[in-house]
């Protein structure tokens, strides 16, 4: 990484899709703080409380479906983007049992009309489409999957987020080569289960113990020894913001997939989180309960990040003890003395970037 964000960012029009939401909004905030000129496109906030709503951000927001191409189109003429995140999506496993045909139509269609529309606005230098690492075939490995594994999906999220990569891959060959007729430069990025403050999302383990702890409840728990890499938001959000500097430097090689995921150390079970974070908040408790007949889901996946740290310079700054401190943090400030810390663990991690010697925090 040869510049820092922020040499990279200022005053950069950049177009993100999914603002309104837990990453989106912690991504908006930043791009703010780096000066960039943000226009946002997504639906309204889906939770209550809103993290996007509690930060007042000072820019454009867009509020429309991704798949209402005209206004889609028409929101990204009007913006003339330099460079495109593409986060909206509906990420939630559970729901898409629920509901697998808005999740393919949201996820799979409505990058492909994203695609579409960037490949004919000028401006557009570089798209970053943001999937998950459940894209992958999980077979349940002892190590990290790396960008040139099988593709997959047992659940409807997680294939439609493989199917994403494949919309993502195509139109990278067939459009946006040089001879496509686009010079932008398109990569996709995969990152694992992130936790942080300001995510209400139902049916997601770190919201759940954060609600049940400020009214003194036990969360229940259905699978306590299920493995998961854990990683603060902004791990990720660095990941993106270098990766699209890199496109916008013009560097070719960068036009692929990536995994941003965290340390191997990082890996924790769900029994495990509970005791790691009942320190920092004691009123988190659990109760154990499993559910027969409960819907497919990992229950050990991890990613190897090799390429991004060799290639783009990109590493974590936080480790897993920094991880769970600053999100338990963010939550008891919120419903204690209902501060939002976000702003200043932004700054806090920068910071720590810069003293791991992160080239883009310098």
């Amino acid at each position: 990484m040869s510049t820092t964000l922020r040499t990279t960012y200022s005053g950069r029009r950049v177009f993100l899709t999914g603002h309104t939401g837990f990453k989106g909004s912690w991504l908006s905030l930043w791009l703010e703080l780096l000066g960039a000129e943000v226009t946002g496109y997504a639906l309204e906030p889906n939770t209550t409380p809103s993290h996007f709503d509690q930060l007042e951000l000072q820019q454009r927001s867009v509020i429309a479906n991704l798949n209402d191409n005209a206004a889609l189109v028409c929101a990204l003429e009007e913006a003339q983007p330099e460079v495109v995140f593409h986060m909206a999506a509906q990420p939630n496993v559970l729901l898409s049992y629920e509901d697998p045909l808005e999740t393919f139509e949201t996820n799979v269609l409505g990058t492909a009309r994203l695609l579409e529309a960037c490949r004919r606005i000028d401006s557009v230098r570089a798209v970053v489409v943001i999937t998950t690492d459940k894209c992958y075939e999980n077979r349940e490995w002892l190590y990290g999957y790396r960008e040139t594994d099988a593709l997959g999906g047992h659940d409807p999220y997680s294939a439609s987020k493989a199917c994403t990569e494949l919309v993502a891959s195509s139109f990278r060959r067939s459009f946006y080569a040089a001879d496509g007729g686009s010079d932008a430069l398109v990569a996709t990025a995969r990152a694992g289960n992130v936790i942080g403050g300001g995510d209400w999302t139902e049916f997601r383990l770190v919201p759940d113990i954060m609600r049940a702890a400020s009214r003194g409840e036990p969360v229940v728990i259905r699978n306590p020894d299920s493995s998961r890499p854990w990683q603060h938001v902004l791990e990720p959000l660095s990941g993106y913001l270098v990766l699209g500097a890199e496109l916008l430097a013009g560097k070719q090689e960068c036009a692929s997939a990536w995994n941003f995921g965290p340390d191997i150390d990082s890996n924790l079970t769900t029994r495990g989180l509970f005791e790691a974070m009942r320190p920092e908040w004691p009123e988190i408790q659990c109760q154990v309960q499993p559910q027969a007949g409960a819907p497919h889901e990992a229950g050990l996946l991890m990613l190897d990040s090799t390429k991004a740290r060799r290639q783009l310079g990109w590493r974590p700054a936080w480790g897993l003890e920094e991880t769970l401190r600053e999100t338990v943090l963010w939550y008891r400030a919120f419903y204690e003395e209902g501060r939002v810390l976000t702003e200043e663990q932004i700054e806090r991690y920068v910071a720590s970037a810069a003293a791991r010697g992160c080239g883009w925090a310098e």
